[in-house]
């Protein structure tokens, strides 16, 4: 079948899906209806996050790309296409990748004013049979605990960049942040429009207010027993040394090290300061550095809190945003493991 350029040439985008919205065709426009059009196209850019934007963009247009190179039109959607494209993507992908391929096409589809049948049979029997046959252990990222967070900090340098890392992996792992929640603060509500959330910051400790996936969230943070290893301090004294009062909490610093620039963090520092962190500090000496870098990541952070307090787990899922208790136990590394014995409480 030959491909067809108009589907293919132009790229979806959360633009395309906002210009889609307009007045009805028997709907005569005004300056009020207009403004609403306006007001409704950005609440659809806002939809789906950037991150979440810019992966369902590249799946979308590497599965364009995939079926020029065998002469097919991606358009209409076809199952049966689709099918052969994730069977071809299981030689080098594990399943939940092609799960999150499929999610990026349905996107895609759905910006073109089309529907993805993921249940037809010619795709989900062969996700199945994926799943089946290539069925392998999820691979986590080990889980930076409170020992681990305390060894990293004394790597850091004694400077204005050292007092902003060190606020950054302290509130990270007390708060269970993601790496993009923990850029995206603001230091007050409404200062930059693409703020994620703010810091209030309070006698007993810091209340973060974040813009979750299902909504709003508050997350507590409470003074430490040392203000070696307090989040709270740490994150005011990187607020009163680099005068940060207003819009991105942890922002570039210069490259003299003595002034805070106005731009905010890129989330990727995080890993790349988790990871120099963890070859400084000495973690998991049994290892190559190679192999010790690869273990860990942003999401050690969260899976360090939820693995290290010793509080009810209904707290820690509070803490980190989880809509289930089994959620959360996927983040506990040692917490819970051989502490109840049912074999011996079976009797053996």
């Amino acid at each position: 079948m030959p491909v067809n350029n108009k589907h293919t040439s132009k790229p979806a985008s959360d633009q395309d899906a906002s210009d889609a919205i307009a007045l009805p065709a028997h709907v005569a426009g005004s300056g009020s209806l207009d403004r609403l059009v306006d007001t409704a196209r950005d609440y659809a850019r806002s939809a789906t996050s950037d991150n979440t934007l810019k992966a369902y963009t590249k799946d979308w247009a590497h599965f364009t790309r995939w079926c020029r190179m065998r002469g097919a039109d991606p358009l209409p959607p076809s199952p049966e296409l689709v099918g052969l494209y994730i069977a071809d993507l299981a030689a080098t992908l594990s399943a939940a990748s092609i799960a999150r391929h499929l999610s990026g096409l349905g996107w895609g589809y759905q910006q073109r004013g089309f529907a993805l049948d993921r249940k037809d049979r010619h795709i989900a029997t062969v996700l199945a049979g994926i799943r089946r046959k290539h069925a392998r252990p999820p691979v986590q990222k080990e889980a930076i605990m409170a020992d681990d967070i305390r060894a990293m900090i004394t790597t850091l340098p004694l400077d204005l960049r050292g007092l902003r890392d060190r606020a950054i992996l302290l509130i990270g792992f007390s708060g269970g942040l993601r790496r993009s929640e923990i850029v995206s603060l603001d230091r007050h509500k409404d200062d930059t429009l693409d703020s994620g959330g703010w810091i209030d910051l309070l006698d007993d400790g810091a209340l973060i207010t974040l813009r979750g996936k299902t909504g709003w969230r508050e997350v507590e943070i409470g003074r430490g027993s040392s203000d070696q290893t307090c989040p709270v301090y740490a994150l005011e004294q990187w607020l009163h040394f680099a005068k940060i009062n207003f819009g991105p909490i942890f922002t570039g610093v210069t490259r003299d090290g003595k002034r805070a620039q106005e731009t905010r963090l890129n989330d990727k520092h995080i890993a790349r300061l988790i990871k120099a962190c963890v070859l400084a500090a000495g973690l998991r000496p049994d290892l190559p550095d190679a192999e010790r870098v690869k273990l860990y990541s942003g999401h050690s952070l969260r899976a360090g809190l939820a693995s290290s307090a010793d509080v009810d787990e209904r707290f820690v899922q509070k803490q980190l945003g989880h809509a289930s208790a089994e959620m959360t136990r996927r983040y506990q590394r040692r917490r819970d493991r051989f502490r109840v014995n049912l074999t011996k409480a079976a009797g053996l």
